[in-house]
């Protein structure tokens, strides 16, 4: 290894260091506030370190890594994004008794394995990524003991998710049998040079799909998502939301670029099949939820059926739609449950809907920001969503998936149902208005201003998205 792969590598050593020093930190002694800020620094130091990469910069790490543009900006996108999970996660779990220490060491080790993923080129990066993922998940969504949800919610990550590897290993193994590569330029060039596709190599690469599905939630692999959406703590089901999602749509649009998926008419066909589904069973499963969380796990999965619109329509315009949807779909996401972190208490998480009511008269500018996200995931004209959902559409209907663009449509007509019910229960004045409760006051300062910052983006976003297009551009 050069000089130049070690610069490359940095923003991955810097989070591994971060953990370590953590580590050390605990073990000479526990102290919540020391831990959080070695977390949050180091997170913002990635960062900047990361903005002195050129987005043209490009560094192959044969055979595993390649850091581009792409990977360089889904770094960045993963860093912020933990950066408001550790922000949001201080207030929430100052607030508990249990052990807080150890959760950061886990949340930067899963920030660690996505950008693993997003940088991957070869199967035992995208594997050693994935795994580190999905380890530190298990411990993070069980992360709360005294919760009988919470160590339900964690076992049934674990057995999926041992489940969804295997899937993962018998199709890369399947894959590698027959090409005799495990890099994504050896499998493309392959499938390029050969006219009939083994039945092995189809079979292998359906694995990889189902394996893929099962940590995106789509369906029909979808029936971890609420479960463990509303035993996981908020802060840890915001990563997951966002992040590990993200990660794995990330890795898709490179893995698929290589092999150029996208001519190969079976695997569209599946693709279409999947989104369309998504969209449809998780909208409609929302509409039956009185769980705040588990409407929001409901909607996740319908809104990786949109953004498989845009993931099939291939080509720059699909991969400028999909990268710009996930970056809306973080800080709407992220602002929805930061705000019912922000809400909760020592005892239980604000996850029903009455808990909602009247908050417009009890804390009208939370109630403002929530309504704020809301909109924006039914995708409402002046905030983030909305441009997300035009440009996914444009995609769409750019490679004539009609059908897709149709369903896209009519689903997000249904989705705007259940958020509004949400907003019209903050807007209710019938029934006797609760006193707000006494909150720790790194609620209202770490918290709050977290949320504000998000609700600036949203709208800045809906309202004037050139930059973020143009950097988007840059990087495709």
């Amino acid at each position: 290894m050069n000089r130049s792969d070690l610069y490359s590598l940095t923003p991955l050593l810097i989070l591994s260091s971060a953990a370590i020093l953590n580590f050390f930190s605990i073990s000479i002694k526990r102290n919540h506030k020391v831990i959080f800020a070695i977390t949050v620094l180091s997170l913002i130091g990635d960062f900047i370190f990361l903005t002195s990469y050129s987005l043209y910069h490009q560094q192959h790490i044969d055979p595993l890594l390649v850091v581009d543009g792409f990977g360089i900006f889904n770094i960045g996108l993963i860093l912020l994004t933990t950066l408001v999970v550790a922000l949001m996660s201080y207030a929430y779990f100052e607030q508990r008794e249990e052990r807080k220490e150890e959760y950061y060491i886990l949340l930067i080790l899963a920030a660690l394995g996505a950008c693993i993923m997003v940088i991957s080129k070869h199967f035992v990066s995208f594997f050693l990524g994935l795994e580190v993922l999905s380890v530190s998940l298990y411990s993070l969504i069980a992360y709360l003991r005294t919760r009988e949800r919470s160590d339900e919610a964690g076992i049934k990550y674990l057995i999926l998710a041992a489940f969804s590897s295997a899937f993962l290993l018998f199709g890369m193994s399947l894959i590698y049998a027959t090409t005799g590569k495990m890099d994504f330029g050896g499998i493309g060039y392959y499938l390029t040079t050969t006219q009939d596709i083994p039945l092995i190599m189809m079979a292998g690469l359906g694995m990889l799909i189902v394996g893929a599905g099962f940590k995106l939630g789509v369906v029909p692999f979808h029936m971890w998502t609420p479960d463990v959406y509303e035993g996981a703590p908020t802060p840890v089901t915001a990563f997951i939301a966002t992040v590990s999602k993200g990660g794995m749509i990330a890795l898709l649009v490179r893995f698929f670029n290589a092999i150029n998926g996208y001519q190969y008419e079976s695997f569209t066909n599946l693709f279409t099949v999947l989104s369309i589904a998504s969209m449809f069973v998780g909208n409609i499963l929302a509409l039956r939820q009185t769980n705040l969380k588990r409407i929001l796990a409901y909607s996740s999965i319908s809104h990786i059926g949109y953004l498989l619109v845009a993931f099939l329509s291939g080509g720059s315009m699909g991969a400028q739609a999909t990268t710009f949807y996930l970056v809306a779909y973080f800080i709407t996401t992220l602002g929805a449950f930061g705000i019912i972190a922000t809400l909760s208490d020592q005892h239980r998480d604000a996850e029903l809907i009455d808990d909602y009511r009247g908050l417009l008269w009890r804390r009208p500018l939370t109630a403002v920001a929530f309504s704020a996200m809301l909109l924006s995931l039914a995708g409402i004209p002046l905030t983030a969503g909305f441009i997300a959902k035009f440009y996914v559409i444009t995609a769409g209907i750019g490679t004539q998936h009609w059908l897709l663009v149709f369903c896209l449509v009519v689903n997000s007509v249904i989705g705007l149902y259940y958020y509004i019910k949400i907003i019209a229960v903050m807007f209710d004045q019938k029934l006797q208005i609760k006193s707000a409760k006494e909150l720790h006051p790194l609620v209202y300062v770490i918290s709050s201003v977290t949320i504000a910052v998000l609700a600036v983006f949203l709208f800045w976003l809906g309202v004037s998205p050139e930059g973020m297009l143009s950097l988007i551009d840059d990087v495709i």
